[in-house]
């Protein structure tokens, strides 16, 4: 395997620079936000949430119903799921950070940079010197289910050359939520990464995996279930959608999925059901609720809205229905807009729907 050089911005002094290419300090990587810094490393509160996986680049069409090859103009968004669960749960006033890794390239310097923007602690979000660049996404908009999406980042991502040496094991230890994806199981040394961490983190409550599987990161469906199955006794949480879930635990019927990873240890599954709403199983407790009426722009970002809105009930202590309702509403606000990082709601704003809008079967 081809070793790289990676740069901890935190303890690196080089300037972050800006998106236009040249060396001109916008930013050193450790001058974050007064609200993201504390007076020292030793005094620093839990994170409420850690995450690690994918952070890139999103370029979405700004002409909808058209293929990519007719597209004339793409807006940018900061992107990756876990990157954009991160901002959801930030949005909602929680102590955010990620773990990942850019390129040493514009594109990287322009994901710190929203990051921080967002409310995101980018300090253990390392920099790849000689390696992969930051990874791209496209994708064709024709609403209201239709999202074909194109990740570059192939043979490799810098957020897959994550080592389990350089992790920050005391901040996955002590986070409210420590999340995770299936993707990063797709390669090593990201592998060996998460499965380290998990091992740091002992079973801690609100360990989550989300599910999310792109067929695009695996060599086949069988390996990329065989990998979720080992990575369930380390779980304390699941949440995926029907294909996801099937994926984990080879059953198609979502109660069925639920049950089996249940019946693995998890103590909470969730089964994002789209236009049927969300389902949730524990040892104790069924609660399935119904979709939020929404318009829909681009469906690709209401699950990592939905994600952190689940971050945000779960260490809120709310039951669990209420956490559903919550975390679909969010989910729904954002497939009425294009972006995704950009897109996510505050508090308020899915308070304020709530409040004025009743859940229907087959909204969303």
């Amino acid at each position: 395997m081809t070793a790289y050089d990676v740069t901890d911005p935190v303890a690196d002094d080089r300037p972050v620079g800006d998106d236009r290419g040249d060396d001109r300090p916008d930013r050193p990587a450790n001058d974050r936000p007064d609200r993201l810094r504390d007076e020292a490393p030793e005094h620093r509160r839990p994170y409420d949430l850690l995450a690690i996986g994918r952070v890139g680049i999103d370029l979405y069409p700004q002409q909808y119903g058209v293929p990519l090859d007719e597209v004339r103009t793409f807006e940018r968004f900061l992107g990756g799921s876990a990157a954009s669960v991160t901002v959801a749960a930030a949005r909602h006033g929680r102590r955010a950070a990620l773990i990942s890794r850019t390129g040493d390239d514009p594109f990287g310097r322009f994901v710190h940079r929203q990051l921080l923007t967002m409310g995101v602690d980018d300090a253990f979000v390392g920099t790849v010197r000689g390696g992969p660049p930051t990874p791209i996404t496209f994708c064709e908009v024709f609403p209201p289910d239709h999202f074909p999406i194109w990740f570059y980042r192939h043979p490799t991502a810098p957020d897959l050359l994550i080592e389990p040496e350089s992790l920050p094991l005391q901040a996955i230890r002590e986070a409210g939520v420590y999340w995770s994806t299936v993707t990063g199981l797709s390669q090593e040394p990201s592998r060996s990464a998460h499965v380290a961490a998990w091992e740091e983190r002992a079973g801690r409550t609100h360990t989550v995996l989300d599910l999310d599987y792109r067929a695009t990161f695996w060599p086949d469906a069988a390996t990329a279930h065989d990998q979720v199955q080992r990575a369930l006794a380390h779980v304390t949480v699941t949440v995926g959608n029907r294909e996801e879930c099937a994926i984990a635990t080879g059953e198609t019927d979502p109660e069925l999925a639920a049950q089996a990873l249940v019946d693995r240890g998890v103590e909470l599954a969730v089964v994002k059901l789209g236009r049927d709403g969300v389902l949730a199983l524990s040892d104790s407790e069924r609660v399935h609720v119904g979709a939020f009426p929404v318009e829909v722009v681009n469906g690709l970002g209401a699950g990592d809205a939905f994600g952190g809105a689940l971050v945000h009930g779960l260490l809120s202590g709310w039951d669990l229905e209420r956490v559903l309702n919550f975390a679909n509403v969010a989910g729904a606000i954002v497939a009425g807009r294009l972006g995704c990082s950009t897109a996510m709601p505050t508090t308020a704003e899915i308070q304020t729907l709530l409040a004025d809008v009743e859940f229907v079967e087959g909204a969303y």
